[in-house]
Formats: structure tokens, sequence, C-alpha cells
């Protein structure tokens, strides 16, 4: 018998063997009744038929291998697609919408071949489903992969936009207790409150940024004409204040004004001062150089200390990385991994590039700014 023909005729024993593994994929299919189980599988199945009973050709054939082949007749984007989608609704993860693919496969071609006994099965079907199924797993994988993005996505925007409020009240009462002078404990608390929630508003502010990023929509800039000297006098005198017991160096040389977001210039150099206070020599100052001529502004950070490997050094500017001695910090230093991903979206926003290089005894992170972006 044709595996076509077989997967028509049998598709309710295969759809049980479906339904009772799906059933074992816990704990999304806690509670889940047969039809939620079984979801499109009746629709793949019929699909999977329809394309094994069309006519194939070398060529056609050759392509599949190279992942360009065309979609299955009337339904994968349905039925795959779909299926994958509700899936990631219902609680699955990845692992567990490719396993029901491998089960599928093996409970089909294990029942056929017995079917076929004594005879030997038709190869050329063998080859043809495992197309079909593997086909169908790539289709339900991306959209399973974008479906679990856009939650993601919404979930970051919601939580950012939901905790600038209470935020925003913890610093106001701070600094209102700061201005009450009610005695010197009381200040020192209330002190320590500002400069958490100055944090926790710069880490919120990262995590806004960096899902704007992901949603394709990149840093939103407004500029205007300002003076960088300016600028990151403000920034590094803020740096100073919740940092103290570390020397921060300003250099300005020429011209340094331009058509710029300031604000979000002040960020990018603050994430960039912030990275060399973390890994920098505590006991050596973090030098900030600006140097503007005709064309663009440029400026640089540079930190003393052990240089960074080059493997590091090589991927430093992706999100989520950290420096070694970070990884496992558990006092607050170590952030959420996204002020140099930041500092070049930022960058990149004005036209701009963001370079760093790394010696046996200083770093230095290189910024480049057109001077009318």
């Amino acid at each position: 018998m044709r595996l076509a023909d077989f997967i028509r005729r049998d598709t309710e024993p295969i759809l049980r063997q479906w339904e009772a593994f799906a059933a074992t994929l816990l704990p999304a299919a806690d509670n889940m009744g047969s039809l939620a189980l079984r979801d499109h599988a009746p629709q793949l199945l019929e699909a999977i038929a329809r394309d094994l009973r069309s006519s194939q050709t070398t060529k056609a054939q050759h392509g599949k291998s190279l992942r360009r082949a065309p979609k299955l007749n009337n339904a994968p984007e349905t039925a795959a697609q779909t299926h994958a989608v509700l899936r990631a609704r219902g609680g699955f993860d990845s692992n567990q919408l490719a396993a029901e693919y491998r089960a599928l496969r093996a409970s089909v071609l294990r029942l056929w071949m017995d079917e076929c006994h004594p005879e030997a099965p038709c190869l050329d079907d063998v080859i043809r489903f495992n197309e079909a199924i593997d086909q169908a797993l790539a289709e339900s994988l991306g959209f399973f992969t974008l479906q679990v993005d856009q939650a993601r996505n919404l979930l970051l925007g919601m939580l950012g936009h939901d905790m600038r409020s209470p935020l925003q009240t913890i610093q106001m009462t701070a600094s209102y207790l700061c201005a009450l002078n009610a005695g010197e404990r009381v200040s020192e608390a209330a002190t320590r409150l500002v400069r958490s929630g100055a944090r926790m508003q710069a880490l919120l502010d990262d995590l806004c940024d960096f899902n704007r990023t992901r949603l394709g929509l990149g840093i939103n800039v407004s500029p205007t004409t300002v003076d960088l000297a300016e600028v990151f006098i403000d920034e590094l005198d803020q740096l100073r204040a919740i940092h103290p017991d570390r020397q921060i160096e300003l250099e300005v040389q020429g011209d340094v004004r331009g058509v710029w977001d300031g604000p979000r210039l002040q960020q990018l150099l603050g994430n960039l001062v912030l990275n060399a206070i973390k890994y920098g020599s505590p006991d050596a100052p973090v030098r900030v150089v600006v140097t503007g001529d005709q064309a663009e502004v440029r400026f640089e950070v540079t930190n003393s200390g052990p240089a960074i490997e080059m493997s590091l050094l090589e991927c430093i500017f992706d999100p989520l990385q950290r420096g070694p001695d970070l990884q496992n910090a558990q006092d607050g230093r170590s952030g959420l991994g996204l002020g140099l991903y930041i500092a070049t979206e930022i960058a990149k926003a004005h036209n701009g590039a963001i370079e760093a290089r790394s010696g046996a005894d200083e770093t230095t992170f290189a910024v480049r700014l057109p001077r009318n972006s």
C-alpha cells in the first residue's frame, strides 16, 4: 500500500497515537481535551497525503534538499503554522513542538511498515514523507519563534510602561526625605534610595530601549543644536556624585557643537563610563577625551586595567553580554548586559559608529559622530 493511501485510510489510529503522545507533554498538556491535543494534526496529515500524491520532478526534490521547497499543497501554512501559534499560546516550548513531529514521523512509518509487511515499503514514499514532515516542522518552528518573540516584546513593553509610575513615586519621595534634613540617619537612607532609584531607572530605560530595537523601531532620537562639552560635563558630574571614590577626567579639544540628541548622547557616554568604572582599575582615572573637527566629533572613554580577551571583544556590543567577573555577581553591579548594546544603537541612530580596542594596560571605546546627523 502506498503511504498516501495508508495515511488517509488510517488517519484515526495515527491521530490516537499523536494525541497520546501530546498528552505526555506536561505541564502544558495538563487538562487539555482531545480536540486541543490533536489540534491541527488532521489537516496536517491531509496536506502530507496530498503532497505524497502530487508529482515531483528531480529538480523539485533537489530544491527540497536545499530547503527551497514550495509550501505543501493547500495546507501547511494553515495547519503547521497555525498549530505552532496555538501550541505557543498553550504554553508548549519549542522542544515539545519538535517532539510532536518526531513522534508523528515515527508512528506513521512504523504503522505503515507493519501494514506493508511482508512486502518492502516504497522508498520514494519514505523520502517524500520525511521531506514533508521536515518542511512542516520548519514552518511550525518559524511561526512558534515569531509568536514567542511577539509575546516577549509585549511583556517587556508593558513591564517598562507600568514600572515607570511607581518608580517615579519612590524617587520623588526619597528626594523629599533628603530635603527634610530630618537627621543624619534619615538623610543617608534617603540618599541610598535616590541612588538605587536612579539605578533602577537606568535599567528600566535600557530595557525599554532594548525592546524597541527588537521590535525593529530602533533608538528614538530628537536632534537639536547642542554643545557636547556642556552635555558631557553635566553627565560626568552626576556620575562623580554616584561614584565619589572614582576619578573621572574630561578633556575637550576643538569645536564640539553639532546637531544631535543631547540626552541620548548623555546616555551613551554614561553607559561607556559606567562600563569603564566596572572593569577598570579602581585606583586609576577614567579618561574622557572629546575632539571636534570640521566633519565630525569624536570622543573616547579609556580605563586602565587588564586587556579584554579577543573572543569577548568581538562580541562585546552584542546584547546580554557581560564581563566574566560579573557573570555570577550578586552585588547588584552586573546589570542586564545591555549598556554597550544600547550605546552602539544610539551611535547608529546618529549615523555614527563605535568601536572598542584593548591593549595590555588599557581599554578604549571610541565614538564617531557626524556633525550634522
